[in-house]
């Protein structure tokens, strides 16, 4: 037997805010998810985005604490072009998000942008940028 990659757990010290903040980047928790102590939403290829209260995690293990630090995770979602980059960037910070660097063409190739969620994860925003013409 062969473990296998399914989910992505993050703590959420609100998770109101964090499944705002989620869905507002299109992923798709169920209705009334806000007013649980543990929300998922399924991402692409099978995988999992679980999002737990600091209580839920407490109740599990009550001498948890989080990270002095903030987050310690960075998600990374690819978006369609690099102008989607740019639209959802401004779209998220626009919407009073914290944004950690602006759009810009990094030299790997990609069109890539860094916002924050509200536990101080990072969530990137990538696209190919276009080849030279063949």
């Amino acid at each position: 037997m062969t473990p296998r990659f399914d989910a992505i757990g993050v703590v959420a010290s609100d998770l109101a805010a964090s499944i705002a903040f989620y869905r507002r980047l299109g992923l798709d928790f169920p209705e009334g998810a806000d007013k649980q102590p543990h929300a998922e939403a399924a991402l692409p290829g099978g995988l999992r985005l679980m999002l737990d209260s600091e209580e839920t995690v407490r109740s599990i293990d009550p001498e948890w604490q989080p990270p002095a630090e903030g987050g310690r995770i960075s998600l990374a979602l690819l978006c369609d072009s690099p102008a989607e980059v740019d639209t959802v960037y401004a779209d998220m910070v626009g919407a009073g998000h914290r944004g950690e660097r602006k759009p810009w063409d990094a030299e790997w190739g990609q069109r890539y942008a860094c916002l924050v969620d509200p536990d101080g994860n990072g969530v990137d925003l990538f696209a190919p940028l276009p080849g030279p013409a063949q």
